[in-house]
């Protein structure tokens, strides 16, 4: 079980696999009060950065379900690095469908909803692991503005205009599934331009180290044509948030 090589390969470099800031993440972690001891539980983990850092920042203790076989393992030696090992446990498995054995205080997925199907299937599915009381952490992106025309979304790498909202309506669909918004942290260009830029310097280097393989040419290709495609879609059409949310009593 893994993630498709590409992934792999262009955010091996990776800390955080969103647009999200390490400063943001500090942000949201001190925005959301987690108190010592608090539970988390994070599907789509990546390497870890959330919840080693709230570990060592904040207290928390909690689980990580990635189905990266690279980045669990990162996650796992940057829990050492961090001295929070003791603390936080990654597992490399799929986590759609994943139920925690206990109630967590957080329930979190930051920017993998399509474990579940999407926004409300994920929120669904991170409820049946929160306890009374506890925050669903959801990672999306909207439209920062409307794309004109559908080939204007697919340079987004969206599938279609009606893939993504607008921020207000987005907002809004979490109340229309029965949550109050109650913090919310979002992307800025900076974060944007980190995630993506990064990519492409890994994306040399594997290049220069892996002349020879089979999958260089589809590397190359990429490497060649991301820069202009995010500088003239993603970066001015797509915005991207962290929300909290608590159900409403």
């Amino acid at each position: 079980m893994d993630i498709p090589r590409i992934f792999n390969i262009t955010e091996s470099a990776h800390r955080i696999h969103n647009p999200i800031t390490p400063e943001k993440l500090a942000i949201l972690g001190a925005a959301l009060r987690v108190a010592s001891g608090a539970s988390v539980l994070d599907l789509g983990s990546g390497s870890g950065e959330m919840l080693c850092t709230w570990a060592r920042d904040h207290g928390v203790v909690g689980v990580g379900v990635d189905m990266s076989r690279l980045f669990t393992e990162q996650a796992k030696r940057r829990a050492e690095e961090l001295g929070v090992a003791n603390q936080v446990k990654f597992i490399h498995a799929n986590a759609a469908g994943y139920v925690s054995d206990e109630k967590v205080s957080v329930a979190a997925c930051v920017g993998a909803t399509w474990i579940a199907g999407g926004v409300a299937g994920t929120i669904e599915l991170l409820a049946r692991s929160l306890r009374p009381g506890g925050i669903i952490l959801i990672g999306e992106p909207y439209w920062r503005q409307l794309p004109p025309t559908e080939d204007i979304a697919k340079g987004c790498q969206a599938h279609s205009i009606s893939d993504f909202l607008m921020l207000p309506e987005l907002l809004a669909s979490f109340g229309h599934l029965g949550y109050d918004v109650v913090e919310m942290v979002l992307a800025d260009q900076d974060g944007w331009d980190r995630y993506e830029a990064a990519k492409w310097f890994t994306m040399r280097r594997w290049l220069e180290a892996n002349p020879d393989d089979d999958f260089a040419k589809e590397v190359r290709a990429q490497l060649t044509s991301e820069p202009e495609r995010y500088a003239a879609y993603t970066r001015e059409y797509v915005g991207w948030g962290v929300f909290a949310l608590m159900p409403r009593c």
